[in-house]
Parts: structure tokens; C-alpha cells; sequence
């Protein structure tokens, strides 16, 4: 079981990286907030977590020592939610709406020469966000206006 949460968090990371950070998408898919505040916990919650340990020991002595890790494993253990639930994302399965659309903006980008595989039956949100990066990155700014 524990590989598979490692595979689980490497995929979050992964997804995490290839989600194009756009606002637009904002509106649709909650990738956006959640990929946000997964970047900021990574960066925050380590010193956060710290921060509340020394400051409880240095406040009630070694004898909330227990109580003082808690506190650091709660606040580190945050990027890792963030991490799991993108990680389970990246694997999930897509609705049908999105896999057509998937496939309608990869046949579009086909159409303009741009190399883009199109999904397979067993497509999962980490394909669909290769095609948005993709898309994100050659297609102009009046496709994106008119979702």
C-alpha cells in the first residue's frame, strides 16, 4: 500500500506540473485553487510547522514535546493532501463531456499541424491537462475567449 501512495504523490506532482496555470480554467476545473495552494503549502507549511513546535516548547517546556510534533506532522502532512487528491485526480477517469471536448480541441490542434495524440478509451485527467498545456501554449487568446 505504501508504494501505491508514493505512486499516488509522484503522480500529484506530475499533474501538478503539467496543469497549465491559467485563470480561465479557474471557472471550470478546481485544478487551478487546488494546484495554488498545493505550490504555496509546499513553500509555507514547513516553516509554519516549525514555527508552531519551537513556539509551544519554548512556551510549556519538554513536556509538550507529544503534542508539539503533532502540530509539525499536521502542518506538513497539508501539501501532502494536496499532492494525494492530485495525484487521484490524475488517474480518474474522464466524464464523457470532457473526453469529447478533449477530443474536439485535440482534432483541432491536429488541424493546424501541431503533433497532439488523441485521448484513448481509458482516458484520465493527466491526458486531458497534456492537451491544455498544449493548447494553452499554441492556440491565441480568442479560442479561450469564446469558452
Amino acid at each position: 500500500m505504501s508504494i501505491n501512495i508514493l505512486k499516488t504523490l509522484g503522480d500529484g506532482r506530475r499533474y501538478m506540473k503539467t496543469w497549465p496555470m491559467v485563470r480561465q480554467l479557474g471557472l471550470y476545473f478546481p485544478e487551478y485553487r487546488v494546484v495554488r495552494a498545493t505550490q504555496l503549502a509546499i513553500l509555507v507549511m514547513p516553516v509554519l510547522a516549525v514555527l508552531a513546535s519551537v513556539s509551544q516548547l519554548y512556551t510549556y517546556g519538554w513536556a509538550f514535546l507529544p503534542q508539539a510534533l503533532t502540530i509539525a506532522l499536521f502542518f506538513i502532512s497539508l501539501p501532502l493532501q494536496g499532492l494525494l487528491w492530485l495525484g487521484w485526480r490524475a488517474r480518474h477517469p474522464l466524464p464523457l463531456s470532457l473526453f469529447d471536448w478533449s477530443n474536439q480541441l485535440s482534432a483541432k490542434l491536429t488541424a493546424m499541424g501541431i503533433h497532439c495524440q488523441s485521448l484513448g478509451a481509458k482516458a484520465c485527467y493527466l491526458d486531458m491537462a497534456l492537451i491544455l498545456k498544449i493548447a494553452f501554449e499554441r492556440l491565441d487568446a480568442s479560442y479561450w475567449e469564446e469558452l
